[in-house]
């Protein structure tokens, strides 16, 4: 199997002699001279990626690479971390360190010398030569291509399951699809629950994930939101008052709900007690690797066991997702193609990820028999064999993406992963090699998804623009990417242990820690840290970490990189000094963030959540030049720059690297702040928006936002508090001239505009995403004017008073999608967007029956959805 971690480590090696020359300068030559070393043997590790599993001497040597570079990168950043230190000491300070500074400056240099005679001792190895065996094929990257949603061979099993959710008993009744991991369980169910009769049946619906690590609060407050799409905060109830408030809101419907990936007897103990017998044929649909848990479930309905694909469905699916939608497979090919189908023993998981690996290779006969003969080795019917089909298309990534695929474990299973959060790790970690103009964020795009392309990611969720939102990775795959990362020292997993197992976990091994559950159990420990990169905790329970812990956590993980514990609440900022540290999440009651973040002078993301509403900033961010992006969930009352934020002390800093600032105050949009970030392309601003748009002397800060020559997306949020929202409305946009020139996307909340001002958004032409958040536009009456939203192609519009919408067809020449949620007063849509040509989609949420009426009659080549359906007539 491959090992991403050797190439990267030399990577990051790389890079600390670029970013950290002038602390290294005393060691600089002899760490030249061992990266020289390694680099031949990690030419071995890439030759040898094939063959390793077959010769253990083979992966005996890549085992003890990995262990020399990983002392390596050790020795080097813990001697920068030092060496930072020491420069930030006062003279004083400094003259008292000397001794200690000097020796371990000599101690480095020993260490070094100690790891490249180790590395030569592997070089001369004899086996070294002998057990290189054939180089990992290589394969041309093609262009992204549009997955094709294909389901094969499920139509008679969903035509049962239909059945039986329709069956003529009111008793409530439980029906459960089993069968292993990757057979299509989640498929079977999705297909049910989209099915057009089950929607007529069921007007209340709900889908949630639950897997093997569960929070029974989020799985209610998931349902609870669906069955309402109401947004309350339940920040404040117990489980029990949830429960009690969803048992009550299911109690007179008839409903479907959908337990995806049941693990446990005890889970479904957890969850049952919510779902009351109204003995109006309500039903609840559960998949399960474990035939017990769902007979326990029902004992008086035998699960439906889900079958494997024939040869011929499997032959049909494989040829739909390696050929574009209307080519056939050539006949010189079909013959492999099928042994190749045959040899997946109708696991489509399996059919999925060889057809993944098929649509990179050439069409030709050589090169579809290579993976008919390694097919036929790998596959079995027990589940842990079928991790070697998967490793087989892990195998065959190109180095940039093996990294990034792996990352994928440290999720929980079934983790919804927010795409931006992703890729921001991604640049923290140092995966994304950089070609060309493209920036670093675009680059892990383009891997995000190749790996799409490949059936190894799924898409959850998509962005207004047709971009991936969010996405997930099957479990099956998940299981795949832990073993394999901890096979590599990648990451350890670490979930549901007892505290005295926590003690077993020897984090010295490896590079990064995922905890899931009980993290402060795992703090609590003070296991070693010293070697740690990456502190990642996605547990669903928040967790208070206790005051005497934050003294320890993260500031004693001195080379941390990645630090993401936004379930860990800290009652005070922690104080931290690592100067390696290039992201940070952190949730916690912060009304101030402190001076000293501006010491991390490699931060990259800084991610701030408070339950605040405004919080002061004192760091001195201008001197973060690696400073990418900054969210804070309160508007940041951002520092006017010092003096020693100059050069010289004459020009001010400019941070060009800072691309978003999410959210900042209207006072804090001063001249002189947004002038050092001249490329930022994400900004929003909370607070009292009449102190954005005030003039004074003819002058407002709006104009300072209109300067970001690359702002793209701007979000206003207009947030009067203790002020009534009232008296907080605001009376009228800038001018359409006085927006940024490259404004793509805007959102507006509580900014209570009259409709009229809608003609300054029609203005900016380079507008494509329109967002209208409650209560952004009030009034009764809206009149379209010609001439505008040359470029929109998604309109969404929330809450409002709106009656009466007066459009035409043209007046929208490029709109795609509409989103209308809780217009509960419009009477009509306009006749005239049935006109639109362009437009695909058009949502109704919480919308009157007259307005859902005028929908379905111009309704011609757009897709209609409306929620809740019960409202829509036609269902």
């Amino acid at each position: 199997m491959a090992d991403a971690a050797v190439e990267f480590l030399l990577g990051n090696l790389k890079q600390l002699l670029v970013y950290n020359a002038h602390l290294i300068s005393s060691v600089k030559d002899q760490v030249d001279s061992l990266c020289n070393d390694l680099r031949l043997l990690a030419a071995f590790v890439k030759e040898t990626t094939e063959s390793r599993n077959k010769h253990a001497v083979v992966k005996e040597l890549v085992r003890r690479i990995r262990i020399e570079v990983y002392k390596a990168e050790d020795i080097v950043d813990m001697y920068v971390f030092h060496a930072s230190v020491q420069k930030s000491r006062t003279h004083f300070v400094k003259a008292l360190h000397i001794p200690d500074y000097s020796m371990k400056l000599r101690s480095v240099g020993r260490e070094i010398q100690d790891i490249r005679r180790r590395v030569k001792e592997i070089q001369d190895n004899k086996l070294f030569a002998n057990e290189v065996f054939h180089k990992t094929e290589t394969f041309i990257r093609c262009p992204p291509s549009v997955e094709e949603e294909n389901v094969v061979g499920f139509d008679k099993e969903a035509e049962k399951v239909v059945g039986w959710l329709k069956a003529a008993t009111d008793e409530l009744e439980v029906i459960s699809v089993v069968g292993m991991g990757g057979l299509g369980k989640t498929t079977l169910v999705k297909k049910v629950y989209n099915d057009s009769s089950v929607q007529y049946e069921f007007f209340i619906r709900s889908w949630v994930y639950v897997s093997q690590v569960y929070s029974t609060r989020e799985v209610f407050l998931k349902i609870l939101y669906d069955v309402t799409r109401e947004n309350k905060d339940m920040s404040q109830w117990s489980v029990e008052t949830i429960a009690d408030e969803l048992r009550t809101r299911l109690k007179d419907g008839k409903y479907l709900i959908v337990l995806d990936d049941i693990w446990t007897k005890k889970a479904w103990d957890d969850l049952r007690i919510v779902f009351p017998n109204n003995r109006n044929g309500s039903r609840i649909l559960i998949t399960s690797r474990n035939k017990d848990v769902a007979v326990h479930a029902n004992t008086s309905l035998e699960p439906y066991q889900l079958r494997f694909l024939t040869d011929d469905e499997s032959w049909e699916l494989l040829e739909k997702k390696v050929f574009p939608k209307g080519t056939r497979c050539s006949r010189e090919l079909e013959g492999l193609g099928k042994q190749i189908a045959r040899k997946c023993y109708g696991l489509p998981l399996a059919i999925v990820v060889i057809a993944g690996i098929l649509k990179k290779k050439d069409k030709t006969r050589s090169s579809w028999e290579k993976v008919e003969q390694k097919v036929n080795t790998y596959v079995a019917m027990e589940p842990e064999q079928c991790m070697e089909v998967l490793a087989l298309s892990y195998n065959h990534l190109p180095y940039d993406l093996k990294a990034c695929f792996l990352y994928f474990g440290v999720f929980p299973e079934d983790f919804e992963i927010p795409v931006w959060k992703l890729i921001h790790i991604w640049v923290a970690e140092g995966f994304i090699q950089r070609t060309g103009d493209a920036s670093a964020e675009e680059m892990a795009e383009e891997n995000l998804q190749d790996l799409v392309d490949r059936n190894l990611i799924l898409v959850e969720k998509r962005r207004a623009n047709g971009g991936i939102k969010t996405c997930r990775i099957h479990d099956m795959l998940h299981d795949m990417c832990v073993k394999q990362a901890e096979e590599e020292n990648f990451f350890k997993e670490i979930k549901g242990l007892e505290p005295s197992m926590i003690k077993l976990v020897d984090p010295n091994v490896f590079r990064r820690v995922s905890v899931h559950s009980r993290v402060s159990d795992y703090v609590s420990t003070k296991p070693d840290s010293s070697h740690v990169r990456s502190f990642l905790c996605y547990g669903k329970e928040e967790t208070v970490l206790r005051s005497d812990l934050i003294t320890y956590f993260p500031g004693s993980y001195s080379l941390l990189r990645v630090l993401d514990v936004l379930p860990i609440s800290f009652s005070r900022f922690p104080s931290i000094q690592l100067v390696h540290l290039r992201y940070i999440a952190l949730l916690g009651t912060f009304e101030v963030l402190p001076a000293a973040i501006s010491n991390l002078w490699n931060l990259q993301t800084l991610i701030v959540e408070t339950n605040f509403r405004k919080i002061e900033v004192k760091a001195d961010l201008w001197k973060l030049l690696q400073l990418r992006h900054v969210y804070t969930s309160a508007a940041s009352v951002l520092p006017t720059p010092s003096s020693n934020s100059r050069k010289g002390g004459k020009d001010p800093l400019v941070n060009e690297n800072l691309k978003t600032m999410s959210k900042v105050s209207p006072n804090s949009c001063t001249d002189v702040i947004l002038a050092r970030t001249p490329n930022l392309q994400k900004l929003g601003v909370r607070g009292n928006l009449a102190l954005l748009l005030e003039e004074k002397k003819g002058i407002c800060k709006f104009d300072n936002i209109a300067k970001l020559s690359h702002l793209e997306k701007l979000k206003l949020l207009n947030d009067t508090y203790p002020i009534s929202p009232l008296d907080g409305k605001l009376r009228a946009l800038p001018d359409w001239y006085k927006f940024p020139p490259k404004l793509k996307k805007l959102t507006l909340s509580d900014t209570m505009l009259e409709w009229e001002q809608m003609s300054v958004l029609g203005k900016l032409l380079a507008l494509e995403v329109l967002k209208l958040g409650d209560n952004a536009f009030v009034g009764e009456r809206w009149v379209t004017p010609d001439g505008g939203f040359v470029q929109l192609r998604v309109l969404q519009i929330g809450k409002t008073d709106l009656v009466h919408w007066e459009a035409v067809g043209y007046q929208f020449p490029q709109l795609q999608r509409i989103s209308l949620k809780h217009c509960e007063q419009l009477a009509a849509i306009p006749s005239g967007l049935g006109d639109i040509s362009t437009l695909k989609f058009m949502e109704l949420s919480w919308s009157s029956r007259l307005a859902i009426s005028s929908a379905r009659s111009i309704q011609k080549n757009f897709k209609l959805v409306v929620f809740p359906p019960d409202q829509d007539t036609q269902t």
